[in-house]
């Protein structure tokens, strides 16, 4: 298995978090970029975990639902999340472009909640912790 490739999608994940957590400092707040790398960071999530479960030719999508739903045939606790992945899919393309989506503060602090959750969920921290344990053993001489 390729760790270290597995967990650059892990921590690029965290880089689209930190800048959506980034956002809310601005002024004026760019909500829908924001929101943009709250979907982005959730999806890298999601296909990090597909990764590190053997799907070797994971779809190159925004739809967070299907990525998800595949999420959950390797473990049933993934509809859990189902409802935040549905939520924050809309944002992946929708929100770059003028007139396509209206995003106010509250739509905003939804998606970085639903994000934070989705980082938390407890499968995609077990996987996290599988790969800094399996890449610090590679470096260990």
């Amino acid at each position: 298995m390729k760790y270290k490739y597995i967990y650059e999608w892990f921590r690029y994940g965290d880089t689209d978090l930190g800048y959506a957590e980034h956002g809310l400092s601005m002024r004026p707040k760019p909500y829908e970029l924001i929101c943009y790398h709250c979907q982005q960071s959730a999806e890298k999530y999601l296909k990090g975990y597909l990764y590190c479960r053997g799907i070797e030719e994971v779809p190159k999508t925004h739809l967070l639902d299907k990525l998800c739903a595949m999420c959950s045939e390797h473990d049933i606790v993934f509809d859990e999340i189902l409802k935040q992945c549905a939520a924050l899919t809309e944002y992946g393309v929708q929100s770059r472009y003028p007139d396509e989506i209206y995003i106010d503060e509250g739509l905003t602090k939804k998606a970085l909640e639903y994000a934070k959750q989705i980082k938390s969920f407890a499968p995609l921290k077990a996987v996290r912790s599988e790969l800094e344990k399996a890449l610090s053993e590679e470096t260990t001489p």
